[in-house]
């Protein structure tokens, strides 16, 4: 129960610290969309910056005080607040108000006003009352000026029950309020050395954390501090809340008064909804808001879906981080805030449908490693298939709906040009993850190897990955020809740069990369020494790879080790490494003829050089470096062991364990799966 009450608390102070923070965003926010007449001379404009920059800094000040200074600092400007309001209701009452005119025409027998002269007099006593209570709290007044702060409250309504002449008593309040203020520019003061501290804390904090981290590890800190996600989508959605309820009053005072219904219908809803739209965009924070709440939506999304599909990873939960920033980009890129009101919705809409297709393609990069675990996993459930094939049934017709919509309403052009090329991107990449699926699939339902699967992967992924960097190429001209011809700017650039280096260069070199990898393993193979028919009777041992016999043939490695020719090039496509020993596979000819006979258990020749030798099996070396056996006893009471002198062996006895280096390789069980096949790959992991 305590817990539970803490943590309660906990959320009210995050909440409150929220809330307390939104009143900076408005004040920036105004003084940013503020109008300036030029017409006023250098003095007025002056002493507007002047104004202006003072704002701007005092709310960037109290936006990034910690929760500590930042209630401190409401707390004092509640209690001037409530000062300042009791000292305008004094004078408005001693201005305005006749007590007893008011008295006269009750008892007369007038009409009984709510204004009438004892309940005014006692509903502004308690007023001002609670004002002074609530002023003396908040500025923690000590008991005996807090019963003269009372006392300077009421004396102006003292005066107005006396029935003092007016000049009297505006006078009265006026002194009334004098005396307060002087009261509270003393506490403040106090206050000063407080204040003083204060900053210098925050200042002495920053200047360390600036030091020690630097400014992005500083930023990040700040950032998350204050909650500024939670600040500018609480900002957002007020302001939104506040001119919705402005709009839809206007709208049903003038039906009103033009004598049509006061009921909304579609077409008036559709153009509140448009109008609010293009309000929620028209400065740069508003924007950074409108970022935030999309951050909100696309992570439960995100969320949503890696539940739908049984996902855990946790690098899939950044759609809440990815969705905002693309948006913000592209809102700068086309300068959306700054555009006149209808070509800002027509820019938002086109910029929307740019993040759908983003959002989706981040969706399939979710939902693609979920697919290659099922079909590798023997997994025969329904209920763990189905969720992922209808996702990806979605992310094939969502892009076809979509690009049918814009085709059929807008003309061709640039961004449609763009929409279009990411959709078809999409569902090329759709189909080219269903197809490794179902060749995954069709293996995990044989017993026998499939000796072609890694060669059709690798056709059907260089295929889609081919088609990929086609499309990159062309988005690179259509981007090229926007920025020269109809929109250019700096930041379009910059990403047009971007584009080119991750998507065109850096994919164009990985896949060239992989082709040669590809070739020179064939290539290896190709040069290494075979063995056929009887030949293979004298091995006596099994492929260390797949566990199976040699049936037909074998290869024989620099290191003299055995393994089928199938089952090495896949290997090779991974690591240019022996599976048994990690010696290179493709060496010289004369560091080959050096090295001795040996089957799969290899020995080493013990007249050659003792930096020659050949590796045993990886359970049995780990055992015998982390155990300290004898070197001398194992290598003659274990075959699979290795001669050592006593230098190399004390090395290698206190170093790191073969099995961990093994282990620690570039050899993820996604690659093994692509290259090995199920089969292969559950008898792979059943090794190690």
């Amino acid at each position: 129960m305590a817990s539970t009450n803490v943590r309660i608390g906990q959320q009210a102070l995050a909440v409150l610290d929220v809330a307390l923070r939104v009143p900076c965003i408005f004040i920036i926010d105004a003084i940013f969309n503020s109008y300036h007449d030029p017409g006023t001379g250098w003095a007025g404009t002056a002493g507007r910056v002047l104004i202006r920059v003072f704002g701007i800094l005092v709310s960037s000040v109290v936006l990034v005080l910690s929760q500590k200074a930042l209630f401190k600092f409401y707390t004092l400007f509640f209690a001037v607040m409530l000062g300042a309001v009791a000292v305008m209701i004094n004078y408005y009452a001693t201005s305005h108000i006749d007590f007893y005119s008011a008295y006269y025409k009750a008892a007369l027998g007038f009409r009984l006003l709510p204004r009438n002269g004892p309940t005014l007099w006692l509903g502004m006593a308690v007023v001002q009352l609670l004002f002074g209570l609530g002023y003396v709290v908040l500025l923690n007044v000590q008991s005996t000026f807090a019963a003269l702060v009372f006392l300077d409250i009421m004396i102006p309504l003292w005066g107005l029950i006396i029935e003092l002449p007016v000049d009297v008593r505006q006078l009265v309040a006026v002194a009334s309020g004098f005396v307060l203020a002087l009261n509270t520019a003393a506490c403040l003061l106090l206050k000063l050395k407080w204040f003083y501290y204060s900053c210098r804390y925050v200042y002495l904090l920053l200047r360390h954390m600036y030091r020690i981290y630097g400014v992005q590890l500083l930023l990040e800190d700040t950032w998350k501090r204050i909650r500024f996600p939670d600040v500018l989508r609480v900002f957002w959605l007020t302001r939104m809340t506040a001119q919705a309820v402005i709009l839809v009053y206007v709208v049903k005072v003038v039906r009103h008064e033009s004598g049509q219904q006061a009921t909304l219908t579609w077409d008036v809803c559709w153009d509140l909804f448009s109008n609010l739209i293009i309000s929620g965009c028209d400065s740069t924070l508003t924007v950074l808001g409108m970022s935030a709440v999309i951050s909100s939506m696309a992570h439960y999304l995100g969320l949503s879906i890696l539940a739908f599909i049984g996902s855990t990873e946790e690098e899939d939960k950044r759609l809440g981080f990815v969705a905002p920033v693309l948006f913000f980009i592209l809102a700068l890129q086309t300068g959306l805030s700054g555009l006149d009101p209808e070509e800002r919705l027509v820019r938002l809409s086109r910029n929307m449908c740019l993040l759908l297709t983003a959002i989706l393609h981040f969706i399939h990069g979710m939902t693609d490693p979920v697919l290659m675990s099922l079909s590798a996993s023997h997994v025969l459930s329904v209920r763990r298939h189905l969720p992922v094939l209808l996702v990806s049934l979605a992310l094939f017709v969502l892009p076809v709906a979509l690009s049918y919509a814009l085709w059929h309403h807008y003309a061709l052009n640039t961004w449609l040009f763009a929409v279009t090329a990411f959709c078809v991107e999409l569902c090329l990449k759709v189909v080219v993850s269903l197809t490794v699926y179902t060749l995954f699939m069709v293996d995990g339902y044989h017993n026998v190897l499939w000796e072609r699967l890694d060669d059709y992967v690798y056709y059907v992924r260089s295929t889609g990955n081919v088609i990929e960097f086609i499309f990159g190429v062309i988005m690179f001209g259509n981007g090229a020809y926007t920025m020269m011809f109809e929109s250019g700017s700096k930041i379009r650039a910059c990403m047009m740069c971007l584009h080119a280096y991750f998507n065109i260069y850096l994919q164009a070199r990985n896949g060239w990369k992989t082709f040669i990898n590809r070739r020179t393993a064939v290539k290896k193979i190709n040069s290494l020494p075979e063995v056929k028919g009887s030949q293979l009777d004298d091995i006596e041992d099994v492929c260390a790879i797949c566990y199976q016999e040699f049936a037909t043939s074998a290869r024989i490695t620099p290191c003299h080790h055995y393994f089928h020719a199938l089952c090495l090039r896949k290997w090779l496509y991974i690591q240019d490494t022996c599976p048994m020993c990690h010696q290179k596979v493709y060496i010289e000819d004369e560091a080959r003829d050096r090295a001795a006979f040996s089957n799969n258990n290899g020995y080493a020749d013990p007249g050659g050089d003792p930096d020659e030798f050949a590796a045993p099996g990886r359970a049995e070396g780990a055992a015998a470096a982390a155990g300290g056996a004898d070197p001398d006893n194992e290598l003659l009471e274990d075959n699979d062991s290795i001669e050592y002198d006593e230098d190399e062996w004390g090395t290698l006895n206190g170093g790191t364990p073969i099995e961990e280096d093994y282990i620690n390789d570039d050899t993820d069980s996604n690659g093994l799966v692509e290259v090995y096949g199920v089969s292969a790959y559950t008898k792979w992991v059943e090794r190690l």
